[in-house]
C-alpha cells in the first residue's frame, strides 16, 4: 500500500525506540489502512516528512454531518513510548477542541490519572479512531476543554447547532 511503503521508507522514525519503521511498526501501519473508519482518509502533504500526515475527518452522523475537518498528525522520534502529537486545522465549534486547534481526547494525554492516556501498546489506528470518535460517541459535554462551546449546548442546543453549522459553511468544506 502507499502508505505502508512510504513509512517503510521513512527514516527519520526511530526503529530502536519502537517507531512506526520499526519491525513491528510497517504491520501497525497496514492495520490503520486496512481499517480506516470510512469517514477518514490519511494524506501525506510533504513526500520527505513521512512522519508527519493529514487526517480528514468527515462525519456522516450527528451535529458535524457535513463537515471536513483536518487533523495535523506529527509522530515523535519516540514513539511508542509517547502518543503523536495531534492539532486540528479546521476552524471548529466543539467542547472538546479549542478554536485554536487543542484537542482533549485521554489517549493524546501522556500521563493520565483515569488510565486512559497514551500507552506503548496503543497505535496510529487507536488515535485515528479516537479522533473520528470526537465527533460521535466521544464528545463530550461533561469536561469540555472549550467551556464556551459546551455551555452553549446546554443553554441552547438549537442554537450551537446552528453555530456549529455556520463553522461548517465558513472553515470546514
Amino acid at each position: 500500500s502507499q502508505l505502508l511503503g512510504r513509512l517503510k521508507q521513512e527514516n527519520r522514525l526511530n526503529p530502536g525506540a519502537g517507531g512506526v519503521a520499526a519491525s513491528g511498526g510497517t504491520t501497525e501501519v497496514a492495520e490503520l489502512e486496512a481499517n480506516l473508519p470510512c469517514t477518514c482518509k490519511v494524506h501525506f502533504p510533504d513526500p520527505n516528512k513521512l512522519h508527519c500526515f493529514q487526517l480528514t475527518v468527515t462525519p456522516d452522523e450527528g451535529y458535524y454531518q457535513g463537515g471536513k475537518f483536518q487533523f495535523e498528525t506529527e509522530v515523535p522520534d519516540v514513539y511508542n513510548m509517547v502518543p503523536p502529537k495531534v492539532k486540528c486545522l479546521t476552524k471548529i465549534w466543539h467542547p472538546n477542541i479549542t478554536e485554536t486547534g487543542e484537542i482533549c481526547l485521554s489517549l493524546l494525554r501522556e500521563h493520565s490519572i483515569d488510565g486512559t492516556g497514551w500507552a506503548p501498546m496503543r497505535t496510529l489506528k487507536d488515535v485515528v479512531w479516537g479522533l473520528n470518535s470526537l465527533f460521535t460517541d466521544l464528545l463530550n459535554f461533561d469536561d469540555p476543554l472549550n467551556i464556551e462551546a459546551a455551555e452553549h449546548h446546554l443553554q441552547n442546543k438549537e442554537d450551537f447547532q446552528n453555530k456549529v453549522d455556520n463553522y461548517i459553511k465558513r472553515y470546514a468544506r
